[in-house]
């Protein structure tokens, strides 16, 4: 049995989290870990440290907030459990940090930016295209209570984009007049990136491709948090076996390890 914690665990996808960690039979939920008291058969603790210190967790999954996940990877770490991230909105840095005290300490570590199956395949389908069709743009629709924007799925979508054009943005249109602040969306990597937040909404992407006389589009809709739940249990199950800090759910769906 391994043993799991789960950060963020009062969070609609800790929730969820929890729910398909208790389902498994090769996983034992060892700590709940949130600032405030949720239900669940796991004990509850308020700090990630007491947690460890009290339960032994092989593997933490995280679905809290972006600066935390950072602090608590790194603590992992140091303690010598491995750390699968969801949560979305960290920097640059903060993954690079993360990468350095994963190889400084020899464990697995593994982040992803969404871990439902068929948005992975909606990337690697936009990679596909992408040295095909030189227009492109990304439109991301999440509920209402997202922190951060862009999604880490777009913001992943377009670095694949650009990654599988040889470093070369998107072909831009070349808008001459502006009405409205921010009508055309934020650039990411040379990719215009729209942002829709409105409740009703689990998550979803549209990646829109132009050509002459032509368009292609690809779309990932994900209707409920259960989606998510085969891609964090695939994780779980192979970060221990992860040599430093792996990056997207398609490692391990093509490789036994991965590089990111």
């Amino acid at each position: 049995m391994l043993r799991v914690a789960v950060l963020g665990s009062s969070g609609q996808m800790g929730q969820a989290v929890v729910a398909a960690v208790e389902g498994a039979d090769d996983l034992e939920l060892v700590a709940r870990i949130n600032r405030v008291p949720s239900p669940g058969s796991a004990p509850f603790f308020t700090e990630f440290g007491a947690a460890v210190q009290a339960t032994s967790p092989e593997v933490v999954v995280d679905f809290s907030v972006a600066d935390a996940a950072a602090d608590h990877a790194l603590e992992a770490l140091d303690a010598g459990v491995s750390p699968v991230i969801g949560t979305t909105g960290m920097s640059d840095e903060q993954v690079a940090a993360i990468r350095e005290r994963a190889d400084a300490t020899g464990a697995g570590a593994f982040i992803a930016p969404n871990f439902a199956i068929g948005a992975v395949l909606m990337m690697q389908m936009a990679a596909m295209a992408a040295p095909h069709l030189d227009s492109v743009e990304v439109i991301e629709l999440h509920h209402d209570r997202k922190r951060d924007a862009p999604s880490g799925t777009a913001a992943r979508t377009a670095e694949l984009i650009v990654r599988a054009r040889g470093g070369q943005p998107a072909q831009d249109a070349g808008t001459e007049a502006f009405t409205l602040e921010g009508v055309r969306g934020g650039v990411r990597d040379g990719v215009r990136v729209h942002s829709v937040r409105l409740p009703g909404l689990v998550a979803h992407q549209e990646v829109i491709f132009g050509g002459e006389g032509q368009t292609l589009t690809i779309r990932h809709d994900s209707t409920s948090r259960e989606s998510f739940m085969p891609g964090v249990l695939l994780a779980v199950r192979r970060v221990r076996g992860l040599s430093g800090l792996v990056v997207g759910l398609e490692h391990l769906l093509t490789s036994s390890e991965g590089e990111a």
